[in-house]
């Protein structure tokens, strides 16, 4: 049995697949802020790196995709899904990647990341809150987000003003770690029925 004390495993999800992704940038970034935490063991996800298809068949390249994957998301505690807005909404390799998925997320936390242009990716956030609700997962209230994007990080992939969303991931992270330790201590102790 885990105790409090225990590190929380966190997998995070990068959720951009395009040509020319700015993702990566942001995820340097943000995996450098996780993994300045000791009471955090972090996993990645990236969905450009997953050939998985969209049909949703349980065919042999379904499954050598989700070979190395699914773990990833079983035995995480909590996630941290980072996503640009594409469109008003969040990308369909992210959403694929979480179809593919029911009970990896239930009752786990979810904190959001996002970037984009003048919304910074907060309709992505908003859609993917309605999303992980229906798959019992908590997202947690507090996100963080990048408007501009591209102008926000100079050219060694740090941001040129850090103390706003460094203050934004620490309440984030925070969060992100009360509801996954009280979400796993509720697991232990009755399994999740929803």
């Amino acid at each position: 049995m885990k105790t409090a004390t225990d590190a929380l495993h966190v997998t995070v999800v990068v959720g951009s697949n395009r040509h020319g992704r700015f993702g990566p940038v942001v995820a340097g970034w943000l995996l450098d802020r996780l993994r300045d935490r000791a009471d955090l063991a972090v996993d990645v996800v990236d969905v450009a790196d997953i050939d998985l298809p969209t049909t949703m068949e349980p065919t042999a390249r379904a499954t050598a995709a989700l070979a190395d994957v699914t773990p990833k998301l079983a035995r995480a505690d909590a996630f941290v899904v980072l996503t640009p807005e594409y469109n008003h909404s969040f990308p369909a390799g992210l959403k694929n990647l979480i179809d593919w998925h029911y009970g990896e997320w239930r009752a786990k936390p979810v904190a959001l990341v996002t970037y984009g242009g003048l919304a910074g990716g907060l309709r992505a956030a908003e859609h993917l809150r309605q999303v992980f609700a229906e798959l019992h997962a908590v997202t947690v209230r507090d996100t963080v987000s990048f408007h501009g994007a591209a102008a926000a990080f100079d050219d060694e992939g740090r941001p040129r003003d850090p103390a706003r969303p460094d203050a934004a991931a620490k309440t984030m992270l925070d969060q992100l770690v009360w509801w996954a330790t009280a979400l796993r201590e509720a697991r232990e102790k009755r399994p999740y029925e929803g």
